[in-house]
């Protein structure tokens, strides 16, 4: 994989806005709702009693917000050419517009929006802004999702660094 070295141009490394990765598509299943909801403790029965989920405006079995992390996108191909070696999350904003039901059909897209670097007591840090859009079989995008990712320093790369990339 080509690396940039440290001192990249602006020019280099903007030319990767409005990189897209390719969409994964996630068939939404019950068994998959009710084990995650169980994971993060939540019992409300929205998320795995299919009787009560019928009586409510969902219609069926709705994920929890927090399942959107294990929607995972693809890697960007071409591959991020990541310079440096630590990341931080610098946080996630989310938008919801439609409940994601259990038999939807989920397909996943981040794509590069904005890249620009800092410097700061870590010395030079790149800011990555990823949009994640989240699209139902309906054509509908029932949420997005907005991520900073920072990485900095040089040196052995950070275990899951290109799970970002």
């Amino acid at each position: 994989m080509k690396q940039l070295k440290s001192n990249f141009s602006d020019e280099e490394i903007k030319a990767f806005i409005n990189l897209e990765s390719k969409p994964v598509v996630y068939d939404i299943d019950r068994n998959s709702i009710e084990k995650f909801s169980r994971a993060i403790g939540d019992d409300n029965p929205v998320y795995n009693d299919e009787i009560f989920s019928r009586a409510t405006n969902f219609g069926t079995i709705v994920v929890p917000p927090t399942f959107l992390q294990s929607l995972r996108p693809s890697r960007f191909q071409p591959m991020f050419p990541e310079p440096f070696s630590h990341i931080l999350d610098a946080g996630s904003k989310y938008n919801f517009y439609h409940p994601i039901r259990m038999g939807d059909r989920i397909s996943v897209v981040k794509k590069i929006i904005d890249i620009y670097t800092k410097k700061g007591r870590l010395g030079t840090m790149l800011f990555r802004v990823v949009e994640v859009t989240y699209t139902n079989q309906l054509k509908q995008i029932p949420a997005h999702q907005i991520n900073t990712i920072i990485t900095y320093g040089l040196g052995k790369k950070d275990p899951g660094l290109y799970d970002h990339c």
